[in-house]
């Protein structure tokens, strides 16, 4: 079964977000637990998980459904060693966030070298990061989203996000989550049916499709391979709405959270009708 959804609002409480996902007509929904544009947040009151946890259940949103986002300003792999240590503190949070909430996955970006160090040491570090976190939490899977490959960012090859798969310890709380407009400029051609099989076998073949988690399903407004991350309406932008259609009628992506990350939210009902209407 497909669980299709965007990555809601949660504004005046964590408890809202199931109930902005519910008004879509959503099968699943993201959120940010926390301001993402900030560092540091209040805790998480009780009432708010307590009510949180109660809107999910009423509205049935499991947490194999749901897909919390960590927030911008983290780098897991920032060369300096404070603001490495701040990106730590931030993520721990995040995942204790989760935690709280009896979620089971967050996604993330992985990093960026900033160009002060090599590509190796960086994903090392960002796999050292997963590792710190993952110890002093348990249930939660870090689920690493591949990028645009946009400046400094690393991710946007499966070779990277396999190598710090296998720098992690416990690989039963890594995951991948594939944004479909950061893997089409990333250079990865989904448009093509061609392409499209071609990638998930490589997927597949480099990292396992045991790991995907999560995807997002955004249209691209920049070309193919171009390395630059906007995001644009489903059929609206260079990758069209065939790759979509595709993904609606293709079972290896059941099960799993498919969360619209597109611009214009006042589309995403219209949008999560036009592509249910196409589920196989």
């Amino acid at each position: 079964m497909k669980y299709l959804g965007a990555h809601v609002s949660a504004a005046g409480g964590v408890e809202n977000a199931p109930l902005n996902a519910h008004k879509i007509g959503a099968k699943a929904f993201g959120l940010f637990t926390k301001n993402q544009r900030r560092w540091v947040a209040k805790p998480l009151e009780k009432k708010s998980i307590i009510a949180f946890r109660n809107n999910c259940e009423k509205l049935g949103y499991e947490p194999f459904q749901i897909l919390p986002h960590d927030s911008y300003l983290i780098n897991l792999g920032h060369p300096d060693k404070e603001a490495l240590q701040k990106s730590r503190n931030a993520f721990l949070d995040e995942m204790q966030r989760c935690e709280q909430l009896g979620l089971d996955r967050l996604n993330f970006h992985p990093g960026s070298h900033l160009n002060q160090t090599d590509e190796e040491q960086c994903l090392k570090t960002i796999a050292e990061s997963v590792n710190l976190a993952l110890d002093k939490t348990r249930g939660v899977i870090a689920v690493i989203e591949n990028t645009a490959g946009q400046g400094t960012n690393l991710g946007h090859r499966f070779e990277q996000i396999r190598f710090i798969i296998d720098h992690i310890e416990d690989k039963t709380r890594a995951g991948v989550c594939i944004d479909t407009a950061h893997a089409y400029s990333g250079g990865y051609d989904l448009k093509s049916e061609e392409g499209f099989k071609n990638t998930f076998d490589l997927f597949d073949e480099i990292i396992g499709l045991n790991y995907l988690k999560g995807m997002h399903l955004n249209d691209s407004k920049k070309a193919h391979a171009s390395r630059v991350d906007r995001h644009d309406q489903i059929g609206q932008g260079t990758l069209g709405s065939e790759v979509f259609l595709r993904i609606m009628q293709d079972p290896r992506f059941d099960n799993i959270p498919l969360i619209l990350e597109t611009p214009d939210e006042n589309m995403w009902a219209e949008e999560i009708e036009f592509l249910y209407s196409h589920n196989g």
